[in-house]
């Protein structure tokens, strides 16, 4: 499935993301006993994440998008932020987790929190399939965390590469075949 100037290495399997999600869902439940929990998923990539969580949750959820972005189509950061698309409902007065395929340097996310807490919702918390904490440059609180990784280039479960990979049910490394090194 890899196209032919990468290899793919699973990094986490399909299977124990699931069984994760099912875990970060009962902590969830725990954490928010009363009233819906307004489920936010940065796009693209945690779009993958937030269906497979909000099935797991058994108490009322509701689910809106937010787009924003700062990689473009590259493997670092570009540090500029923009928001590409704004959420269609009010979180005021709402207990809003936001949820996050990858946490890196924490800039997108550290910006993201600051526009939403200007919207007056009750609570802010943060699930993240994966983070990487040795990459952090703002410091962000992960309420709910998946998986810690290794400062690794990972694609798959929403992930991507230049839009290519997020269909892939495990968590992969992306490493360059010799050929395109070369």
């Amino acid at each position: 499935m890899a196209l032919p100037e990468h290899r793919l290495r699973v990094l986490i399997p399909a299977e124990q993301i699931q069984a994760r999600i099912k875990q970060l869902a009962a902590q969830i439940e725990r954490d928010y006993p009363d009233g819906p929990v307004h489920m936010i998923a940065i796009l693209k990539g945690a779009c993958f994440f937030l269906v497979d969580l909000a099935r797991a949750i058994r108490r009322p959820t509701r689910i809106d998008f937010i787009g924003i972005s700062s990689y473009g189509k590259g493997t670092t950061t570009s540090g500029e932020v923009k928001l590409t698309k704004d959420l269609d409902t009010s979180i005021e007065g709402a207990d809003v987790l936001v949820v996050e395929d990858i946490v890196d340097t924490g800039i997108t996310l550290s910006y993201l929190i600051h526009v939403l807490k200007q919207r007056k919702p009750r609570s802010i918390r943060i699930a993240a399939l994966l983070d990487k904490p040795s990459r952090r440059l703002r410091p962000i609180q992960v309420a709910y965390t998946g998986f810690q990784i290794p400062d690794q280039f990972v694609v798959g479960f929403g992930l991507d590469y230049a839009e290519n990979y997020r269909n892939l049910n495990d968590v992969c490394v992306l490493e360059e075949t010799a050929v395109a090194a070369g």
